[in-house]
């Protein structure tokens, strides 16, 4: 039996928790013999995202806990918190005693606040890698990764980004066939393409506090698709091309150009989500042509404009746009 351990707390994401579970579950069904065990801190039950409660087989603090693979959950208490002292002395310990040592969501925050990332690249959900990177100066924050392998060390994006996790664990310990078997009975990809900024919002952060630069940003944001070269944008601010560069530098660790490029493509992504074509994208939001959006996504996010469209368009707008249901039926038996 390969023992595994799941490491949860109070507040902890429940999907973290039944998605990797899942997985497993389902390779023994298929032949695979993973064995489950839930440990939390004391061994009571404890409190789920959702508010169910989720029953506990061990205490975390068990000096005799020792498992091939530690897997350690995460839940929207962090980073907003600080990680408990007895979480994570408990999960140093186990994790010296563990094989593989891997980590859901902001799961990344116990095994960074016990000294298990130092050193290593890592992941977690993208709403966190800036956090986790300033936090943890020693860790190779990898913002775009779905998941992260270091070694004997394991991290993912977030929530379902640990089914992911679980699938490519499994490929590891028992090939890419039944990997494969389990990623089509539970319906996922067994390798997701694109990275997790496909998932995240380009934009983000306050307004800049100047009054020059926040012109410019309405400026940008009220016509993409305008002429937003720096010395435009600059006469428009009544400043020089050097001191609107310097703002944005010293303000948002960015360029004007850089800046124009993002607007357009989170104009780029909504007018996608609602369901225009690729080339009046492209003209609506200042691409100029298709090839030029096509090589903007595929640079960003690893996809192409349709692939994301056919992602994240909703599903009313997918039912339109395929016309009416056509239904085939069998025909009756002579």
């Amino acid at each position: 039996m390969h023992r595994i351990g799941i490491v949860v707390f109070d507040g902890v994401k429940l999907l973290d928790v039944a998605g990797p579970s899942e997985v497993f579950s389902e390779a023994n069904r298929m032949g695979a013999d993973y064995g489950l065990t839930l440990c939390a801190v004391g061994g009571g039950a404890v409190s789920a995202s959702t508010g169910m409660t989720i029953p506990v087989d061990a205490d975390a603090t068990d000096p005799g806990l020792r498992f091939d693979t530690l897997l350690v959950m995460g839940g929207d208490v962090f980073p907003g918190r600080p990680v408990d002292p007895p979480l994570r002395d408990a999960v140093r310990d186990v994790a010296a005693r563990s094989g593989r040592v891997c980590s859901v969501c902001t799961g990344a925050f116990i095994l960074a606040a016990a000294g298990l990332l130092d050193g290593r690249r890592a992941t977690t959900h993208w709403r966190h890698t800036g956090v986790l990177s300033r936090g943890y100066p020693k860790i190779t924050v990898e913002p775009d990764a779905i998941f992260v392998r270091d070694g004997g060390t394991f991290s993912s994006a977030g929530v379902t980004a640990g089914i992911d996790l679980a699938l490519a664990l499994l490929e590891d310990d028992h090939g890419e066939q039944l990997a494969r078997q389990v990623a089509q009975s539970l319906v996922v990809f067994l390798q997701r393409p694109g990275g997790q900024s496909q998932f995240s919002p380009t934009l983000s952060g306050p307004r800049p506090r100047t009054p020059a630069l926040r012109s410019v940003f309405d400026a940008v944001a009220a016509d993409p698709a305008d002429d937003h070269s720096t010395p435009r944008l600059a006469a428009r601010a009544a400043l020089s091309p050097r001191h609107l560069t310097r703002l944005f530098r010293d303000e948002l660790g960015t360029t004007p150009a850089r800046y124009v490029e993002s607007v357009r493509f989170d104009a780029a992504k909504s007018a996608l989500e609602s369901g225009h074509t690729v080339t009046e994208v492209a003209e609506r939001v200042g691409y100029g042509s298709p090839e030029t959006l096509r090589r903007a996504f595929v640079a960003r996010l690893g996809v192409s404009p349709s692939a994301y469209q056919q992602r994240f368009r909703s599903a009313q707008r997918r039912d339109a746009a395929a016309g009416p249901v056509q239904v085939k039926r069998l025909r009756d038996p002579e």
